[in-house]
């Protein structure tokens, strides 16, 4: 466990009053969220067959929970880490088209995630994922839907401001855009984290672009599974937290491989046997529609409106005992 408390912290709201600013939030989100990028809600899949695969393979080493299902004989069943390849399956069965789209609750486990401040092993998001044209595979394209996103939450802030103005955290008035490898030709001697810290803090809100590629250095950025997101058309949104001293991440998000860098990543990744699944023969066969996608955490957004120190203040998952003690002890009561 590595637990940071912020001296003198005040969360402001009690138990009550923030279980009804969290409903408050999500709702009122999902409704604005949807409107603004034409996403219609549907419903999603709590696991999906392994054999499919449909689960979103994260970092490549996370251990998904399985189990089998006494109808199913013969078949594993995996519960998903995110809908990230699911959603556009979806989008190709039920019909929708260029400029249409979907969003829905993602609930995942993850069982070896570390517990701190801003992970559990319990997660959950508003996935989304939304049909373009080939022509849309572009920078430009996920620039413009990243600012989209970013005037949702900013206009989210306003919305619990007026409802909480004692406990909202005021966020920065715009986004600033940057690679992976600008941040590493800025600080070539730190760490991946270290530098996410450092422009984050300097601009208050960045969308750091292009990972999962090896980088000038020899290294990754950070990990990315390499049959989702195009490792050159992607990116997370970062905000800076005061209260942990770092960047926290609120989205990972980009438009989704196409035919040609598909086959590319998984050769990089070492991985080319994952084209004989049935989903990665539709994307070969360009069978799928070109899409743009992510997640957008639903604890996250509720730990940063309502300025919260530990994600477990705004979700209800399992902590060791030690963990809840400690942090009642420094008021910040996990639900």
């Amino acid at each position: 466990m590595s637990l940071i408390f912020p001296k003198n912290y005040d969360p402001k709201l009690d138990v009550r009053q923030t279980q009804e600013a969290i409903k408050y939030i999500r709702d009122t989100f999902q409704k604005e969220f949807g409107k603004e990028m034409n996403l219609e809600r549907i419903s999603a899949p709590l696991f999906v067959r392994k054999s499919s695969g449909l689960n979103d393979d994260l970092n490549g080493v996370e251990r998904p929970v399985s189990f089998d299902v006494a109808g199913i004989p013969g078949e594993t069943v995996e519960v998903v880490h995110s809908l990230a390849k699911w959603k556009r399956m979806a989008l190709y069965e039920y019909g929708f088209q260029p400029g249409e789209g979907l969003y829905t609750n993602m609930n995942a486990i993850r069982r070896d995630e570390t517990l701190d401040n801003l992970h559990s092993c319990y997660v959950d998001q508003w996935d989304w994922e939304k049909v373009i044209t080939k022509e849309e595979r572009t920078v430009e394209t996920l620039k413009a839907t990243v600012r989209t996103i970013f005037k949702i939450i900013k206009h989210m802030q306003h919305e619990v401001w007026y409802k909480y103005p004692e406990a909202v955290k005021h966020l920065p008035k715009d986004i600033t855009f940057i690679t992976t490898q600008e941040l590493v030709d800025r600080y070539p001697d730190k760490t991946p984290k270290e530098r996410e810290n450092l422009i984050t803090k300097e601009h208050g809100c960045v969308f750091l672009m292009k990972i999962g590629d090896k980088l000038s250095n020899g290294e990754p950025h950070d990990g990315r599974a390499p049959d989702y997101d195009d490792w050159s058309l992607n990116g997370d949104i970062l905000f800076w937290f005061e209260h942990l001293n770092c960047a926290l991440e609120i989205s990972s998000m980009g438009i989704r491989v196409d035919e040609n860098s598909l086959h590319q990543q998984l050769e990089k990744a070492g991985c080319t046997e994952r084209e004989k699944f049935p989903y990665h023969q539709m994307i070969l066969n360009k069978e799928l529609p070109y899409t743009i996608g992510g997640g957008i955490g639903q604890s996250r957004l509720c730990m940063l409106l309502l300025d919260r120190a530990h994600i477990g203040e705004v979700q209800a998952s399992l902590w060791p005992d030690g963990m809840r003690k400690e942090c009642k002890e420094n008021n910040i009561i996990l639900l």
